[in-house]
């Protein structure tokens, strides 16, 4: 398996997992049960699972309206497609960059 490859099928595993803990949380919520805490959840996402949180969140109408999670939640997918944006566009500005910080020593 190539590294690539490997680093997606992490990424797709982690986004599962969140995925799975969001449905675990409602359907406990539903029967009164012990729920996952906002703070693992929000651990989740942040490690990689965003989408898997945004997902289930939509799909299952969970923690739709719940604040300060929502907003930690969207800020962390804010985060995440921020980090996307600078890793895709750094063979366009990285090279420049390079060479300006050879040129300033």
């Amino acid at each position: 398996m190539t590294e690539s490859l490997t680093v997606a099928f992490i990424v797709l595993l982690i986004n599962l997992i969140t995925f799975c803990a969001f449905w675990w949380d409602k359907d406990a919520a539903r029967k009164g049960q012990w729920r996952v805490p906002e703070s693992r959840l929000l651990w989740l996402a942040l490690i990689g699972g965003s989408p898997g949180a945004v997902l289930a969140q939509r799909l299952l109408r969970h923690k739709t309206r719940k604040e300060p999670f929502r907003t930690q939640l969207m800020l962390i997918c804010a985060t995440h497609a921020v980090a996307l944006a600078v890793w895709f566009s750094a063979p366009l500005w990285a090279p420049i960059a390079l060479a300006a910080l050879s040129f300033a020593h």
